[in-house]
């Protein structure tokens, strides 16, 4: 019988993950806003659970995450289905060659592997971006014969082979690299502060409401209530959940898992289909033509 080498490599991969998957019946806490007892720290060159510098620490009932060191930290559990809300802001500080780049950090759900599997430093997983411009992209964080994927609906068009998602585009199968979310400015320059002129996250200093829909193999990410990115069909479909440090400051006050079929309460989110979507104030608009997707745009935006 014959395999193929992604094959071989992705069993591989998957299997150095077997670990039982937690299921999430009631609100779980990864933070208790007093210590990192659901995580381990992992440090680029250092290794896991050696983190001299405090790259990770807890001050004020905040995670503090100073971006001097690039690495993780990455929940003791396996899960697979769930709704993570993470509230966070950026901090004032940014190290080495990112010091005058867009602030960049990220949340990795269905990490498999072994730590440090990718670039010295993370397991390979499907990232939820966050970076300023670009929070709310979704990348594969894996070679493309590694046998992580997703698949979701994309603007052809734009240049430079950049890959946006759009309820109205055309079916892609990512195997590596990045869907950017609908809004993300296709000008996007790596610089600090930078902001597009859809940008939903809020000015930095300020809190951000971020949310992962994790349904096995389905993702859909919300920030600051506004459905920004999704995708189906993802491989792996549960794995461990990864914080990055990644160059740099960024302060969690929040990072709680509900179960898919009780959301948490408070915020209102916009809901989208092929053709149609609902606002906040639950109004059901079309998405047709043009000018839909500039109110759209103005309705789902969050001020």
């Amino acid at each position: 019988m014959r395999f193929s080498l992604a094959l071989c490599v992705a069993l591989c991969l998957f299997a150095s993950a077997e670990q039982p998957v937690r299921d999430i019946y009631t609100p779980t806490a990864l933070f208790n806003g007093k210590d990192l007892s659901a995580f381990y720290t992992y440090i680029r060159d250092r290794g896991k659970d050696k983190d001299p510098h405090h790259v990770f620490s807890v001050q004020n009932g905040e995670i503090v995450v100073s971006g001097e060191e690039w690495g993780c930290l990455t929940t003791n559990e396996v899960y697979s289905r769930y709704h993570l809300v993470a509230e966070w802001r950026w901090g004032a500080k940014t190290w080495g060659d990112r010091e005058t780049r867009a602030r960049d950090n990220g949340i990795l759900v269905h990490s498999v592997g072994e730590d440090g599997g990718y670039s010295k430093t993370w397991m390979h997983g499907i990232e939820c971006q966050i970076i300023e411009g670009g929070t709310g992209d979704m990348l594969v964080v894996a070679s493309e014969d590694q046998g992580l994927s997703l698949q979701s609906l994309f603007v052809p068009s734009l240049p430079e082979g950049q890959k946006q998602f759009h309820v109205q585009g055309k079916p892609i199968t990512l195997k590596t690299g990045r869907l950017n979310w609908w809004g993300r400015d296709p000008k996007w320059e790596d610089a600090i502060n930078y902001r597009g002129p859809d940008d939903v996250e809020n000015m930095p200093g300020e809190w951000n409401r971020y949310e992962a829909v994790v349904d096995g193999p389905n993702i859909q990410i919300y920030l600051n209530g506004a459905l920004v990115n999704m995708a189906n069909n993802v491989v792996p479909d549960a794995g461990k959940i990864q914080i990055q440090s990644e160059g740099a400051e960024i302060r969690y006050r929040r990072i709680d898992l509900y179960p898919i079929w009780s959301p948490p309460p408070a915020m209102k989110r916009s809901q989208i289909t092929a053709d149609a979507y609902t606002d906040r104030q639950g109004n059901v608009l079309p998405l047709k033509s043009p000018d839909d997707w500039k109110h759209f745009r103005e309705r789902t935006r969050w001020n």
